[in-house]
């Protein structure tokens, strides 16, 4: 299974890399044609990753556990005070965005920590709350280092500590189909949510 999951890196990599202050627009990549279908999930799904996640309400999970849902997803840290506001602004404006939409519950925005000793399930739920993102749609995550790292490279999120309370990272939003497989990402800050809101409503439809 790791070999497989080494597939989904490299593709995921192919993607490209920006730092935490890149302007860059959006950047899209469709990964259908390196799907291979294998046990119910294909090699490039991250629903085949063991790692264990906690949530802003404490619970444990495994990412499986958000199949057939559309799932939008980023990571921040939540001291951030630079590029981190802005991503979850945008997190918000394409939530806004597609709130008319069918099925929109079917939709999960889902926030991973790089900051795990500092993003406790506390923190976690009070940062939602005080960014009015505490409705079922919202997930936050976070995890160990290692499982953060793994899978930061899986979204080809490039992350480093350079302070005690600073982390530079790329600025990547990306979307996962109801099977887990990565079909969309945008990259940068005050992105254009037109191409993002039109690719969840087209897994929406596909489901």
């Amino acid at each position: 299974m790791r070999n497989n999951l080494k597939l989904g890196v490299f593709v995921a990599l192919m993607l490209g890399i920006y730092s935490c202050n890149s302007k860059e627009e959006v950047k899209t990549e469709d990964t259908q044609d390196f799907i291979e279908e294998t046990d119910g999930f294909t090699d490039m799904s991250i629903y085949n990753l063991p790692s264990v996640w906690t949530n802003q309400d404490g619970e444990d999970i495994e990412l499986h556990e958000l199949k057939d849902n559309v799932l939008v997803m980023v990571m921040i840290f939540t001291s951030c005070q630079a590029a981190c506001p802005r991503l979850v602004a945008d997190m918000r404006h394409i939530r806004k965005q597609t709130a008319d939409f069918p099925n929109k519950e079917k939709v999960k925005y889902v926030l991973v920590s790089i900051d795990p000793k500092t993003d406790t399930p506390e923190r976690l739920k009070e940062f939602a709350i005080e960014n009015q993102m505490d409705d079922d749609q919202w997930i936050f995550l976070r995890s160990d280092e290692e499982n953060t790292r793994e899978f930061a490279q899986v979204l080809a999120v490039s992350y480093k500590r350079i302070s005690p309370v600073d982390f530079s990272h790329s600025n990547i939003i990306s979307i996962f189909n109801p099977k887990g497989e990565m079909v969309y990402q945008a990259e940068g800050l005050g992105i254009d949510y037109e191409p993002t809101v039109n690719k969840i409503k087209s897994e929406l439809e596909a489901m």
